[in-house]
C-alpha cells in the first residue's frame, strides 16, 4: 500500500498512490460504501501516520480499502482517480520534528568521495540533521540553487524511513517494528560553501562548510509517497536509480549499506528519543555529480527511483 499527500485548491488530502495516478481516500470510501453497503471508518485529515503501521488506528481500514481499489483502479468513476501529473503532491510528512541524515553509508560512495571505507565494527553511523521546515520540497517542485553559492550543487538518492512509534533504546532486532514506511529523499548537498572567504581558517572548517552546504531552502525534494512498511520484507533488498536529464547517474541496492536500516534506528534511539513522522534518510551510493565534477544547473530534470516505492522527480532552476 502506498499512500500520498496531494493539494486539494487549497486543503491537503490523503490518497492512494498508483505511480501516474491517484485515487483520493474520500472518494474511494464513498465508492466502497456504496458499492458494499459497508462504511470505513476513515477521517478526512491528510495525516498518513493514521494509515499506516504499527499504531496507525485507521491501518486496517485503509488496507481494506486499498485491496478493493487496486484490482478496480481501471474501473474506477473518473472523478475518483487523479492524474499525478496534473496534480500538485505534497511532502508525505509535512513537519517531521526531526528530520537525521546519514553520511557515508555506502562504501563506494566513500571511496568516490576520496575517503577509505570500513567495515561496521570498526566503525558507527555518522548522523546529522536538516532544518525539516525549510529543507523538505514537495515532489516536482524545483530545486533552487542557492545565489549565494550556486556552481557545485549535487544529487544524492537515498531510502528514508519514517517513524511510526515512539522508540527509545530499541534493541536492532526489533527496530523494524517502529517503522511506518518508506519514502525516496534527494539530499541535494552543495559541496563548495565557503561562508566569509575572507575568514581565518579554524580546524573545523571544513566540517562546517560541508554541515551548512545541506541547508539551503528545498534542498531536501521528499516523496512521491510512503510505501506502507508492512509491504517490504525486507529494505535491504530495494534497487535504487537516479537519472539526470534521462542519464542514469546512481545505480545501487540497499544491500549495500554499511549500516542497515535497522541498525540505524537501533543507534539513534540510544540517545535520541525517535518520536512518529520522525525520518531518516540511510544514506546515498556512488554516483554523485561531485565524483565527476557534474553539477546541477538550471533547467535539469532529476528522477530518484526506489523499487516499490516509485520515483521522485526535482526539476532545477536558478534563486
Amino acid at each position: 500500500m502506498r499512500l500520498c499527500r496531494y493539494d486539494d485548491q487549497g486543503q491537503p488530502r490523503a490518497a492512494l498512490f498508483y505511480d501516474e495516478r491517484l485515487v483520493p481516500l474520500h472518494a474511494a470510501a464513498e465508492i466502497y460504501a456504496q458499492e458494499t453497503g459497508q462504511r470505513l471508518e476513515l477521517p478526512p485529515g491528510d495525516d498518513l501516520l493514521c494509515y499506516l503501521p504499527p499504531d496507525g488506528p485507521r491501518h486496517a481500514a485503509c488496507r481494506t480499502l486499498e485491496a478493493y481499489v487496486g484490482p478496480r483502479l481501471d474501473r474506477l468513476p473518473a472523478h475518483a482517480v487523479l492524474s499525478v501529473e496534473q496534480t500538485s503532491l505534497l511532502v508525505p510528512v509535512p513537519r517531521p520534528n526531526k528530520l537525521f541524515l546519514l553520511a557515508g553509508n555506502y562504501a563506494e560512495h566513500i571511496r568516490e568521495g576520496g575517503g577509505m571505507a570500513v567495515e561496521r565494527a570498526e566503525t558507527f553511523p555518522y548522523v546529522f540533521m536538516k532544518p525539516p521546515s525549510t529543507t523538505l520540497l514537495a515532489p516536482g517542485r524545483a530545486v533552487r540553487l542557492p545565489e549565494i553559492s550556486p556552481a557545485a550543487i549535487d544529487w544524492e538518492l537515498e531510502l528514508a524511513v519514517i517513524i511510526g512509534r515512539r522508540a527509545k533504546r530499541v534493541a536492532e532486532a526489533e527496530a523494524l517494528g517502529v517503522v511506518a514506511g518508506y519514502t525516496i529523499i534527494n539530499d541535494i548537498s552543495d559541496r563548495r560553501f565557503r561562508p566569509n572567504p575572507q575568514r581565518r581558517t579554524r580546524d573545523r572548517d571544513a566540517f562546517f562548510d560541508w554541515m551548512h552546504g545541506k541547508w539551503h531552502d528545498g534542498f531536501c525534494p521528499c516523496g512521491p509517497c510512503i510505501l506502507s512498511a508492512d509491504c517490504v520484507g525486507d529494505p535491504q533488498t530495494l534497487r535504487m536509480e537516479l537519472r539526470l536529464n534521462g542519464e542514469v547517474r546512481q545505480q545501487a541496492s540497499t544491500a549495500q549499506q554499511i549500516f542497515p536500516v535497522a541498525a540505524v534506528i537501533a543507534f539513534i534511539s540510544n540517545f535520541v528519543t525517535l518520536e512518529p513522522g520522525d525520518i531518516i534518510s540511510t544514506g546515498t551510493p556512488s554516483g554523485v555529480g561531485a565524483a565527476t565534477g557534474t553539477f546541477l544547473k538550471p533547467g535539469d530534470r532529476l528522477e530518484a527511483s526506489i523499487a516499490q516505492i516509485g520515483t521522485l522527480v526535482s526539476t532545477v532552476e536558478a534563486e
